[in-house]
């Protein structure tokens, strides 16, 4: 079995392409290694003691490391556990818990009715022309809310700490958005 690797936007974050399907539906975003608890694989990954973020996506795992840790120190180590889990054809998430990514309520903003029009245009655009981009470059894009013109997004994967996340919002989404949703005045991270 072969696992692919590109790098992403995030100097801190690889791409691994094991060659399948990782994810049927959804994402999963792990932060912590409280959240890893859920996945075998993410609670090895967070075990290796230098990796601070564990994304399922379609067909990729990324996987951020600590600042300071070298890509060269760390990958022959996450290759060899995900090289093991796809080649024995492990489940991805241990019996009981959620495989997909289901964003916590509070973070959600309240919308105004009279918005959902609007609101629906935001969100085809971020499925359609936005996620499909940020996926490539190993993360993910969630909308939470729109506001008084404010767009409210969150940032998952290599996205989350990414040194060039606040330039892909204002200088791409943001006027993405703008363009076709006149209402829209500016995007956000939560």
């Amino acid at each position: 079995m072969l696992i692919e690797t590109e790098a992403t936007p995030n100097p801190a974050t690889l791409k691994f392409l094991p060659g399948r399907i990782v994810m049927d539906a959804g994402t999963r975003d792990f932060a912590t290694p409280e959240e890893a608890d859920a996945s075998p694989l993410a609670d090895a990954l967070f075990g290796l003691g230098d990796v601070t973020g564990v994304f399922f996506g379609r067909d990729f795992v990324s996987v951020t490391i600590a600042p300071g840790v070298d890509w060269r120190d760390a990958k022959p180590d996450v290759l060899g556990l995900l090289l093991d889990h796809f080649s024995a054809a492990m489940p991805l998430f241990r019996q009981g818990s959620a495989g997909f990514a289901v964003p916590p309520a509070d973070t959600d903003f309240a919308e105004d009715p009279a918005d959902a029009e609007i609101v629906a245009q935001i969100r085809e655009l971020i499925e359609t022309r936005v996620r499909p981009a940020v996926a490539n470059d190993g993360g993910d894009i969630v909308y939470r809310g729109f506001d008084k013109g404010k767009v409210f997004l969150q940032l998952q994967g290599a996205c989350s700490g990414c040194p060039s996340s606040s330039a892909t919002l204002k200088q791409g989404i943001e006027q993405l958005l703008r363009h076709y949703v006149p209402e829209v005045t500016e995007v956000r991270a939560i």
